[in-house]
């Protein structure tokens, strides 16, 4: 079998994949604490595999996306200690299915290479993934499957703490849509500055991006959040909770079918 690991700034997800017909057989989360020391990452990881009825002697390979340097290093050499795989680490040099063009490409977050790779073999191109994490992450493939570059906002999450933090008198509300634009209480206005803002910011940036692109993009939304806003914008096509962790499975599969 195989575990990916996807660690992004807040949370981390693990997924198991079993390789005979590639189907997901189970996910577990975990905050992305980098003091975590690789027999702690183990330590979570072994009742996730347990319940999972998963013997963790049939993990056989390991691959890990991190944005989190301190977190890679840790759970690298989990994989290296406890599980007895060398573990492949996804990052620029490696040949992730798309070319990355971009001024700076050691600059790119991992985690937007495995989307983007993801996106364009699911897909096709040209395609536009948005990424509903720590930060709102828009990563453009153009119509050669060539990563492009994108653009990076708060997260959703991140601007509704600061503004709640900041604020005497406002407080945390549910994230979801507003019944209107026009908040008659504080509840709705929150909601509709937020959830309805984000939904402005998503739509336009979206159709800010097509006007870039040659062909007409596939927009597709994964992460926190992003069912709210695909259920909520027909500029959408689809949501795609597994992009990422999926993306991982295809760059191993693509990296050991090279060996």
């Amino acid at each position: 079998m195989l575990l990916a690991v996807d660690v992004g700034n807040t949370n981390t997800v693990f997924g198991v994949y079993d390789l005979t017909d590639q189907s997901l057989v189970t996910t577990a989360r975990a905050s992305s604490r980098p003091d975590r020391m690789p027999d702690e990452w183990y330590a979570i990881l072994l009742p996730a595999l347990m319940h999972a009825g998963i013997d963790a002697r049939s993990i056989t390979a390991m691959i890990l996306s991190s944005v989190v340097p301190g977190v890679t290093r840790w759970l690298a050499e989990m994989g290296e200690t406890r599980l007895a795989v060398a573990p492949v680490v996804v990052k620029v040099g490696l040949d992730l299915g798309v070319a990355v063009d971009v001024d700076h490409p050691h600059e790119v977050g991992a985690d937007r290479l495995v989307n983007a790779a993801a996106a364009f073999a699911r897909y096709g191109a040209p395609a536009v993934v948005i990424d509903f994490g720590t930060a709102t992450n828009f990563d453009v493939v153009n119509k050669s499957g060539a990563y492009i570059g994108g653009a990076l906002a708060p997260g959703l999450v991140v601007a509704a703490d600061a503004m709640v933090s900041r604020a005497a008198r406002l407080f945390a509300v549910e994230l979801t849509l507003p019944p209107q634009a026009i908040g008659r209480n504080t509840v709705h206005a929150v909601q509709s500055g937020l959830v309805l803002g984000y939904l402005s910011l998503i739509e336009g940036m979206i159709e800010r991006i097509k006007r870039e692109l040659d062909g007409k993009p596939t927009v597709i939304v994964t992460g926190g959040y992003a069912e709210v806003f695909a259920a909520a914008s027909p500029l959408i096509d689809v949501h795609d909770p597994d992009l990422t962790i999926d993306g991982l499975r295809l760059i191993y599969q693509r990296v050991r079918s090279q060996e």
